[in-house]
């Protein structure tokens, strides 16, 4: 087993154990029913949908279209601090290690057929289509388009959310008949584009996490200051470029550590010949204390 798939395994068990923890309502997938308990006051760090069956915690992206409009200001608050929270702590290492859509996406890229490529072409544009997603979708339409009462719509989650859609929707319709009789043209929207993200997935990196995402837009925000980081040790590092060949994001990572689309999934640092690369908390510390003592 060479050193990036020795690398992967463990950041795939976190993933899948995460995932198991986080939607471990299993009365839901019996029933066809959504937890509606305690916990849902409290917001996942990934992208995991409130109305998954097993879900026993809230999405942020779906609690922030929630709250944004709702004038209920302790609530608002909740939302946007608990985003800063865990973006300072981890940055995009969510999306890295504990996103249920993400991991999905890397079982398929892990499928042994067709041709495994990074990028889709025009990569250096698509990445800020998720600025626009986040823009728009999440905050400014649900803000501007508001019906009598003065509510409105959580965009990203009725119309494109693929997670919602392979996560709850389907589950849902298959678990509870009555359910089917309601499903028209949005549903069948967003099944068209849950179907092709996850084609794209089995040839492409990461294709949501990269171009559409809007939690992973937002996280990114916070990569050059989080405490969970990447650092390079520059009387280390040759540039020979092997992380950048490593790095499934794309990014040249001995140029740019603090690259907003960075995930810390740690491939890079594994395949480092010099060992020049520490990922962790406090990387950029430690490097810095390393250097001083030279």
């Amino acid at each position: 087993m060479d050193r990036k798939r020795r690398s992967s395994v463990p950041r795939f068990l976190i993933q899948a154990g995460f995932f198991a923890l986080t939607n471990g309502y299993a009365n839901g997938f019996l029933k066809g029913r959504i937890y509606r308990g305690g916990l849902k006051r409290f917001c996942a760090p990934g992208l995991n949908c409130y109305s998954c069956p097993g879900a026993l915690l809230s999405c942020p992206i779906g609690s922030l279209q929630a709250v944004l409009d709702s004038g209920k200001y302790k609530i608002s608050l909740y939302v946007f601090g608990f985003l800063v929270a865990v973006g300072a702590l981890l940055g995009r290492a969510v999306c890295g290690f504990f996103c249920p859509f993400g991991l999905l996406q890397d079982l398929l890229y892990r499928m042994p057929f067709l041709k495994k490529r990074k990028n889709l072409p025009g990569h250096g544009k698509l990445v800020y289509l998720k600025y626009a997603v986040l823009l728009f979708l999440c905050i400014l339409f649900p803000m501007i388009f508001v019906n009598e009462a003065g509510l409105g719509d959580p965009w990203f989650c009725k119309y494109l959310c693929p997670s919602g859609t392979f996560f709850a929707g389907l589950p849902l319709l298959s678990l509870a008949p009555e359910l089917r009789a309601a499903a028209g043209f949005r549903f069948l929207w967003k099944l068209g584009a849950l179907v092709l993200i996850l084609a794209l997935s089995a040839g492409f990196y990461r294709p949501f996490c990269k171009y559409l995402c809007p939690l992973g837009a937002l996280y990114g925000f916070f990569n050059p200051v989080s405490l969970y980081g990447l650092a390079i040790d520059r009387e280390r590092c040759t540039g020979c470029g092997a992380c950048a060949s490593a790095c499934g994001m794309g990014i040249k990572v001995w140029k740019d550590p603090y690259s907003f689309e960075c995930i810390r999934c740690g491939d890079c640092a594994s395949a480092c010949p010099e060992q020049a690369i520490d990922i962790g908390m406090l990387a950029r510390k430690r490097n810095g204390l390393r250097r001083s003592e030279v």
